[in-house]
């Protein structure tokens, strides 16, 4: 068995098991231990890069948890060519919105102009939690002194039935809107966006403390 396969079995606690069961119901039950994450990320980080390399190569992992701790290993890469084949190899095997949201590469930000490429191809893959990832890459990286308008629109462009794809966009422009108001208003204003997401947008932006009380009254005028 890998070692760090090994360090996550001995962690298990069946009271958070039942916990992440609930919270990613796209997963089988059957592979979730029940580790919590500050023990998953101290894994992550504890590890060798003989021990990492060895694990990172056993894909598909069989447990939710090893995926994490997979993706919190390439967050923690420092070249950025072996991180986005890193990436490559990993996001066809995510299965959930939790490991897909928590692996941030950090690396991404030193080479801009080709992490946005990659997250355009990410999000035109057809992937669920691969889309789902070039999407939250545009929104980490892309939506302040980064921000252009391709990105936004190649957001607002995504026509998905996949629930977790959609609320990824969502997520997206509720966010867009209170660091680039007027871009993202513009979107909603114009009738852009996919109603489903065009409404969760709104929903998101009125439950943050970030978009002010005179933006959620104009906002809530904007529902469809």
């Amino acid at each position: 068995m890998n070692a760090i396969t090994e360090r996550i079995l001995q962690c298990t606690d069946s009271v958070y098991r039942e916990f992440c069961i609930k919270l990613t119901p796209s997963v089988s039950p059957g592979r979730i231990l029940g580790v919590r994450v500050p023990v998953l990320r101290k894994i992550a980080k504890e590890a060798s890069p003989v021990q990492s390399r060895a694990f990172m190569a056993c894909l598909p992992h069989d447990y939710y948890e090893e995926n994490n701790v997979h993706g919190y290993l390439i967050a923690g890469m420092k070249n950025y060519d072996e991180c986005i084949n890193a990436l490559d190899k990993f996001l066809p095997y995510v299965d959930n919105w939790a490991t897909c949201d928590t692996c941030s590469p950090k690396i991404l930000k030193k080479n801009p102009a080709n992490t946005a490429e990659n997250a355009f191809r990410w999000i035109d893959s057809g992937k669920v939690y691969t889309m789902r990832f070039g999407i939250k890459i545009l929104m980490d990286f892309f939506q302040e002194e980064l921000f252009e308008t391709k990105f936004s629109d190649k957001v607002a462009e995504i026509k998905s039935g996949e629930y977790y794809v959609n609320m990824m966009a969502a997520w997206y422009f509720a966010t867009l809107l209170y660091k680039q108001w007027d871009y993202a208003a513009a979107y909603l204003e114009n009738k852009k966006l996919d109603k489903n997401v065009h409404n969760k947008t709104i929903r998101k932006a009125v439950e943050s403390y970030r978009i002010t009380a005179g933006q959620k009254e104009y906002l809530r005028t904007l529902v469809l």
